[in-house]
């Protein structure tokens, strides 16, 4: 709570050069030169439009009109990257053209001003001004230092790409330093994290915006003034406005999937948790196979999703501990053809259809629904087949603890080749090397004793129904198991 007090204050102190006191003596005099308040209002306008227009929210311009005609205003959006501030040329351009004081006020209009209302939300939006602020003062105070505003004033290329460039570096640094404290601080993170959010906001984004800022100061300062620096952000802010729309079209896939598990775990209670699990754990696998991002994504979804079929099978059935019939398995195992049913016209899914169809197919073709055998079997089955698997088998359910990661690697193995494409095994065992994956248990109490401890390959007597198919090969683990 101290620290979300102390960034705010700290702001604060950042603009004390623009008060008519004056810098005190000892300081840099270039701490209180002399301000253009027009550009500095303009600036932290033109901030506020295209930062909205970045996030996909109504600019100021169009609240405005809204008002002026009496309309009643849209409704309340979220952020597409909440809490990420997308625009940096405008604030850049103050960095280099304005004192650090004046740099830094140029950020807070949007921060304090912009986005979805409630407490909530403007408590966040005070803090990322006042976290920007401090940004844009150090990075205009490095400017200065290295006589930044002598070398873009007269021109001096390439020798004013150097101060611009460590302003731009000081700016990623403090910003990155800043949001990593927080997470050390909110959630309890390493120190370590200070260093990797530092070095993770120093990308390539970073530097295209950085140079569309020196555009701007470069064009506002020559013959033709703002006009043509508004020109030179034309470009930059149609690609802001186009990764705006892009980012909340993958939000909306991210709430159909979700809506999907959720209406499954519902149903199925055991699923609470085990299709984001299969999720991860098949993007674990993708990632040790190189696969690109576009398609981890997809997998992913097709991973959380494996299950979806399980709305189309009976809830007796999935609940049920006892032996089922062979016409009541039957019923279960049908639900790939439910899921891919539920999911074919979601054309955002691509690749995961034949994932979600697939997922209980088996490398010797005992598997189920078309006893696809080896490479026939869709590689996003291959995948999510073992992903399921290995969830299913460190997960506790009513009739069975979850065993220990080991254990369950040592069953992956054994049915490596029959059941499980041994290259997907061997990928998740790597995989497994580097991530912490931790058996799912129950809470502590007495409900832990009652289920039975059972270790795997060990027939199971509440599941032991004389009508098991083939592709659960005879024995507990296995994940192929509905």
């Amino acid at each position: 709570m101290r620290y979300l007090v102390a960034v705010p204050v700290a702001a604060l102190c950042c603009l004390l050069p623009l008060l008519p006191t004056g810098v005190p003596p000892g300081l840099p005099r270039w701490l209180g030169a002399p301000v253009d308040w027009p550009k500095v209002g303009l600036l932290a306008f033109l901030h506020g439009c295209w930062e909205s227009l970045a996030q996909g929210l109504p600019t100021p311009c169009l609240r405005l009109v809204r008002r002026l005609l009496r309309r009643p205003p849209p409704p309340e959006r979220a952020l597409s990257r909440p809490g990420v501030n997308a625009f940096f040329p405008v604030l850049f351009a103050g960095v280099l053209m304005l004192p650090p004081a004046a740099a830094a006020l140029v950020a807070v209009p949007a921060a304090v001003f912009g986005g979805p209302a409630g407490h909530g939300c403007r408590t966040r939006q005070l803090w990322n001004g006042s976290q920007l602020a401090l940004c844009a003062f150090a990075a205009a105070a490095a400017f200065h230092l290295l006589h930044g505003p002598q070398l873009l004033l007269g021109s001096r290329f390439p020798a004013a790409l150097l101060p611009g460039f460590a302003a731009v570096v000081t700016f990623c640094l403090v910003n990155g330093v800043l949001v990593g404290a927080m997470l050390m601080l909110a959630e309890d993170r390493r120190p370590v994290v200070l260093l990797r959010g530092a070095v993770a906001v120093c990308g390539l984004p970073v530097l295209v915006h950085a140079a569309g800022g020196l555009m701007v100061a470069v064009l506002w300062q020559g013959p033709y003034g703002a006009f043509a620096a508004l020109l030179a952000l034309l470009p930059l802010s149609i690609s802001a406005w186009v990764f705006a729309q892009g980012q909340r079209e993958r939000d909306a896939h991210q709430a159909t999937v979700q809506s999907l598990v959720q209406a499954v775990e519902i149903k199925d209670s055991y699923t609470r948790g085990h299709s984001e699990r299969v999720g991860r754990a098949s993007v674990l696998i993708a990632g040790q196979l190189g696969m690109e991002a576009d398609r981890l994504r997809t997998l992913r979804f097709a991973g959380i999703l494996h299950d979806v079929g399980k709305l189309g099978v009976a809830t007796e059935l999935l609940r049920r501990n006892g032996p089922l019939s062979e016409a009541e398995r039957r019923a279960v195992e049908i639900h790939p053809v439910y899921g891919y049913e539920l999911v074919r016209g979601i054309a955002f899914l691509g690749e995961a259809h034949a994932g979600i169809l697939h997922h209980h197919e088996r490398m010797d073709g005992r598997g189920y629904p078309s006893g696809l055998v080896g490479e026939q079997i869709p590689e996003f089955a291959r995948i999510i087949s073992v992903a399921d698997a290995f969830d299913s088998m460190t997960s506790t359910r009513s009739y069975r603890r979850g065993r220990p990661v080991a254990e369950a690697v040592a069953e992956l193995e054994r049915c490596s080749g029959s059941q499980f494409d041994p290259v997907m095994v061997r990928a998740l065992i790597d995989a497994l090397a580097g991530h912490d994956w931790q058996p799912v248990l129950p809470p502590p109490g007495d409900g832990i004793r009652a289920v039975p401890d059972i270790p795997l390959g060990v027939p199971e007597p509440a599941r032991a129904a004389p009508g098991r198919v083939p592709a659960q090969g005879g024995s507990v683990p296995t994940a192929g198991q509905p």
